[in-house]
């Protein structure tokens, strides 16, 4: 009786230990088993096309389409690029041709990919002190620094303000943070916006973000665009994949399902019946 009293704690014993091995197996394995069951696609992208709301509007429908599970985080495109380098993200859609071409030339990108555009544009108080309104763009810094017209920059390094920074060396502005008609605000666009309403300055800004400004402000806007329509404010949006090869822990087929869906008829009419106020933010112009 004593043995089979023994073997039965013995089995037991090798019972629970089986167990304790199995759920330890189980929770180590979840995450992983998680992940791959979400399939978990990560983006770092401009201000503009978060504050814009057109990410609000595309990403529920790309994950409808696809079962991917799509998150991004929103930053300027000199701060996403360095997500990229730093292999925190799979995929970047930014704004800043120059940049975006010396990434994947230096080899932390691939298949970069003309997604979309819009236009910059120079807004200001109605009142428009330094008398810009309508001028050519070049025409219109160079009058706001002779006159030392208040003007709020973003100062942070993203594509608007890489923009910004080319129109002023065009027209030989130099030292600009020693200028005191001169802002930095070091945040995104619609905060910036804000900002020179307050002050009731200049700024430059993408159409699609001030179009979400006016809609914010239910069409009564305390700064309106001044300056647009010149050929230096085009505003192209690109899409560009991490390089894996760089990069192992890119989720390149994700990646590669997101180029594929952005750029098909359905998502390209998608971004082009994205509209507030009855305006168009970005122009769809992707090209086989």
């Amino acid at each position: 009786m004593k043995k089979e009293r023994m073997k039965k704690v013995v089995r037991l014993y090798f019972k629970n230990i089986l167990l304790i091995l199995l759920l330890c197996s189980i929770v180590a394995i979840a995450p992983q088993l998680w992940a791959v069951e979400q399939k978990v696609l990560k983006m770092a992208t401009t201000t503009s096309t978060d504050n814009s709301g057109l990410l609000d509007y595309l990403v529920p429908l790309f994950e409808k389409n696809t079962g991917i599970d799509l998150r991004w985080i929103a930053v300027g495109t000199g701060k996403a690029l360095e997500l990229g380098k730093n292999c925190d993200v799979d995929i970047l859609l930014v704004h800043a041709p120059a940049a975006e071409k010396k990434f994947v030339e230096e080899g932390y990108g691939i298949d970069r990919t003309e997604i979309m555009y819009n236009d910059f544009v120079i807004i200001g108080h109605p009142d428009d002190p330094a008398q810009i309104r309508g001028m050519p763009v070049l025409d219109a810094f160079k009058t706001i620094a002779q006159k030392g017209a208040l003007f709020v920059s973003r100062g942070d390094n993203s594509g608007t303000n890489k923009k910004e920074l080319n129109l002023w060396n065009q027209v030989g502005i130099k030292n600009l943070d020693q200028s005191s008609w001169y802002v930095q605000t070091g945040q995104g666009m619609l905060t910036t916006i804000n900002i020179a309403a307050e002050r009731k300055a200049y700024t430059l800004t993408d159409r699609g973000t001030y179009i979400k400004y006016e809609y914010n402000m239910k069409g009564h806007p305390a700064l309106v665009i001044l300056v647009e329509n010149d050929p230096n404010l085009f505003n192209q949006y690109s899409l560009i994949i991490v390089n894996p090869r760089r990069c192992t822990n890119v989720h390149f087929d994700l990646a590669r399902e997101f180029l594929k869906w952005i750029t098909s008829p359905y998502a390209q009419r998608a971004i082009g019946n994205y509209k507030l106020l009855g305006k168009k933010l970005f122009i769809p112009n992707y090209r086989r």
